[in-house]
C-alpha cells in the first residue's frame, strides 16, 4: 500500500483519493496535487466530466460503477472476486490496464513503476489510453441502452416481475 500510495503521489497527476482508514500520512504528503478523504458518492465522482480514471481494487460495485459511467480503470486486485473483474475489465473488455506485476508466487511493482503507469494511463495522446477511453465509453453507451425503457435489463426485469406475480398469486 506504501508503493501505490507513493507512487500515485510521485506521478504528478491530480488525483482524489477515498480512505475510509486513517490516511493522516499520506494527507501530509498530497501537496497541492491530490485530496484525501474518507468518503464520497464513487458514481458520482466516476460521472463528472473532470474525472479521467479510476484506480480501483475492482470489488463488483466499483466494476460496476466504472463501467456505466464509461471511465477507464487501473485495477489493483487483492483478494476474492476482485481478480476475475480486473481480468474482465483489462482482457476482455479492454477498457482498464493492471497495476500488477507478477513475479513467481508475489505480485510487485514498485512506487517508481506505479508513477509511470498513472503517468501515460492519464496522458491524452497515448494510443493505448485512447482505446481504453472509447472501449469505456462503448461499454457505457450499451450500459445505458439496457436500462432505458424497452432496453434488455428494463424488458428482463419488467418479465421477472410478471413471473413473481404470477407465481404468488397461484
Amino acid at each position: 500500500m506504501d508503493e501505490l500510495v507513493a507512487g500515485v503521489r510521485n506521478s504528478s497527476v491530480p488525483y482524489l483519493w477515498v480512505s475510509r482508514v486513517e490516511a493522516s500520512w499520506f494527507k501530509e504528503s498530497c501537496e497541492d496535487r491530490g485530496l484525501v478523504i474518507p468518503w464520497c458518492d464513487q458514481l458520482r465522482v466516476l460521472c463528472h466530466s473532470s474525472t479521467g480514471g479510476f484506480l480501483t481494487h475492482c470489488g463488483w460495485n466499483s466494476t460496476l460503477e466504472a463501467v456505466y459511467a464509461g471511465i477507464p480503470t487501473l485495477t489493483f486486485p487483492i483478494f476474492w472476486d476482485q481478480v476475475p473483474n480486473s481480468k474482465q475489465l483489462v482482457e476482455e473488455w479492454k477498457m482498464g490496464r493492471s497495476v500488477r506485476s507478477e513475479v513467481g508466487t508475489e505480485n510487485l511493482v514498485s512506487r517508481e513503476e506505479i508513477a509511470e503507469i498513472v503517468r501515460n494511463f492519464m496522458n491524452l495522446d497515448c494510443n493505448e489510453g485512447k482505446e481504453m477511453r472509447g472501449k469505456a465509453r462503448q461499454l457505457a453507451e450499451a450500459c445505458r441502452g439496457a436500462i432505458s425503457e424497452g432496453g434488455s435489463s428494463d424488458v428482463s426485469l419488467d418479465s421477472f416481475i410478471k413471473v413473481l406475480s404470477k407465481g404468488h398469486a397461484d
